[in-house]
């Protein structure tokens, strides 16, 4: 079973997984001013500060002209209302140019336990396993986000490392764990 089969498996009918355009932008911001102030310990972005930015800020992790691909942000949608998002950014210097960065995955509430986070996520791995040279797929985690830990355990991350007080929040620190992913590398 492939990556795009397990997203399918584990999302409900009605749900479509597809990058974001340009269009996008205005749910995307909404989604994710709502998850920066539900959840301000799972994001390094701050809810106040990202408030104030308009939707354009995000046109860059749509990827759209990024020679050989691999930056994006997929999309989960039901009946036209987006459930969740994920970004994969690309690194641009040549030498770490194999190295694809996984950020900013957000399901809103209501919609946790429908598997939205785990097919966003089987998405984004089959899209960068698809994009040219993407080797490897880091990304960092609030330590005592055990669910999604697991999430990206399940998804076969390995942990390499852990931030420790990597974000202040009201004066409490949070570690973050340092999270990576070897892609098949073409023979």
């Amino acid at each position: 079973m492939n990556a795009a089969d397990s997203a399918r498996r584990a999302a409900p009918d009605l749900l479509v997984i597809r990058a974001l355009g340009v269009a996008d932008l205005p749910a995307y911001k909404a989604l994710r001013d709502g998850m920066l102030h539900a959840f301000p310990d799972a994001f390094t972005s701050d809810a106040h500060t990202e408030s104030r930015k308009p939707a354009e800020v995000y046109l860059p992790r749509l990827g759209l002209g990024h020679v050989g691909g691999g930056q994006f942000t997929l999309g989960a949608w039901d009946d036209g209302e987006l459930l969740g998002a994920l970004t994969c950014e690309r690194e641009n210097r040549a030498k770490v140019r194999h190295i694809g960065h996984i950020v900013g995955m957000m399901v809103q509430a209501q919609a946790a336990g429908r598997g939205i986070g785990r097919a966003l996520l089987a998405a984004c791995i089959e899209q960068a396993q698809a994009a040219d040279g993407i080797e490897l797929l880091t990304l960092s985690v609030t330590s005592t986000n055990r669910r999604a830990v697991r999430l990206y355990e399940g998804a076969g991350f390995v942990r390499y490392g852990t931030l420790k007080h990597a974000i202040k929040l009201d004066g409490v620190y949070h570690d973050k764990d340092l999270m990576s992913l070897t892609l098949s590398v073409p023979c």
